[in-house]
C-alpha cells in the first residue's frame, strides 16, 4: 500500500477547506512500536511531553485534569493498564520520523494538485492512548492529518466558520490558555464523526472543532501538521491577540483592520528574532514562557511543574 491512498477528486475539492477521508501505509511500521516509541520519549526534553489521565469528558475543564504519577516510558509501557492519555510533541525532531513526515505530507499535497513542499513547519504529534480514553474539545492552529496506527479512534469534527461553537476570543493564542474549548452536549447534532481503525486517516484544517475518543484497545495515531502562509499569518496575528489580551489589552479579531493586523504581524516577527535564539534549551522555554505569562505557561509539566530548572 502506498503511503497515502485518497480519492483525488475529493482531496483537489476538500483539501484545505474541509475534512475528509483518507488511508496511509504505516500502519506496520517499525517506528511505531511501543519499544520504538519508548525509546522517542527518553530522547524527547521533558517539556515536549504532555500526558494526564485519558478518562475524561469532551468537555473537560483544564483544572480538573487527573494526573498521572508515572515517568513517560512508564505510561508508554502500561498503556494497556494505564487508563492514560499522551502526547509526544515535535518528534520531528528525530531524523527517522523527519523523513516519514515529509514523504506523507508531500504524497498528500500531491494529491490535492498542491506543491509538493509548499509549506512550512511540518511537525508531528505522536498520540498513545489508553481504550476508551478521551482527548476533550479543541482546535489546532494548523493544517493537520491524524494517520491512526494501533487501535480504533472516532473522531468527532465541527464546522465553525459562524463561531456559534467557538468564539474569535477563544480563537486567540497564548502559552497561558489551556486548549481544551467549552463543550455542550448539544454540540453533537453539528458533529461529522470518522470512525478510524489502523490504515485510516482524516484530514483537520486549520482552526476546525474537534474532540477525539479511542474504541476498546489502546490506540497509537500521529498528527501530521503544517503551515500554508495565511495560516502563518493569521497565527502571529491570534498570538499578539492572545498576548495583549493576557496584560488587559483585548484586541478586534482578525480582517476588521489590516493596517492594525500588518502591525501586529511585524512586531510579532521583530520579537520573535529576538526571542527564539533564547528558546533552544528546554530550561530557557520554560524560563520565559513563565515570565512572560505565568505558571499556566508550563502546565504541561503536570506533578514536575514546582521542579527546580
Amino acid at each position: 500500500m502506498s503511503i497515502v491512498t485518497v480519492d483525488a477528486q475529493v482531496a483537489r475539492e476538500k483539501f484545505l477547506k474541509a475534512p475528509f477521508a483518507l488511508q496511509h501505509g504505516l500502519a506496520d511500521h517499525p517506528l511505531f512500536t511501543l519499544e520504538r516509541l519508548i525509546q522517542l520519549a527518553q530522547s524527547m526534553p521533558r517539556d515536549r511531553i504532555e500526558y494526564n489521565s485519558g478518562k475524561l469528558l469532551p468537555g473537560q475543564k483544564p483544572e480538573d485534569i487527573p494526573s498521572i504519577d508515572m515517568a513517560p516510558p512508564e505510561v508508554i509501557k502500561r498503556i494497556e493498564e494505564a487508563n492514560a492519555w499522551m502526547v509526544i510533541k515535535g518528534v520531528e525532531l528525530d531524523p527517522d520520523y523527519a523523513a516519514i513526515l515529509k514523504a506523507f505530507v508531500d504524497a498528500a499535497q500531491s494529491a490535492a494538485g498542491k506543491k509538493a513542499g509548499d509549506y512550512s513547519d511540518l511537525q508531528g504529534y505522536i498520540f498513545v492512548s489508553s481504550a476508551n480514553s478521551t482527548t476533550p474539545f479543541h482546535v489546532d492552529a494548523e493544517e493537520n492529518i491524524l494517520i491512526q496506527i494501533r487501535g480504533d479512534k472516532f473522531v468527532h469534527i465541527f464546522e465553525n466558520g459562524d463561531r456559534a461553537l467557538i468564539s474569535e476570543e477563544a480563537l486567540e493564542i497564548s502559552p497561558s490558555k489551556h486548549r481544551n474549548q467549552h463543550y455542550e452536549p448539544s454540540f453533537e447534532q453539528r458533529a461529522q464523526v470518522f470512525p478510524m481503525k489502523e490504515g485510516d486517516a482524516v484530514h483537520l484544517p486549520y482552526m476546525w472543532p474537534h474532540w477525539v475518543r479511542t474504541g476498546g484497545r489502546y490506540s497509537v495515531s500521529m498528527a501530521m501538521t503544517w503551515k500554508t502562509p495565511e495560516v502563518n499569518r493569521m497565527n502571529k496575528i491570534r498570538l499578539m491577540n492572545g498576548t495583549l489580551r493576557h496584560f488587559g489589552w483585548p484586541q478586534r479579531p482578525p480582517a476588521v483592520s489590516p493596517v492594525m493586523d500588518a502591525a501586529k504581524v511585524f512586531a510579532h516577527d521583530a520579537m520573535r528574532a529576538v526571542i527564539d535564539p533564547l528558546r533552544k534549551s528546554e530550561a530557557m522555554r520554560r524560563l520565559l514562557g513563565g515570565a512572560i505569562y505565568g505558571k499556566k505557561a508550563n502546565y504541561y509539566y503536570g506533578k514536575d511543574e514546582k521542579k527546580p530548572v
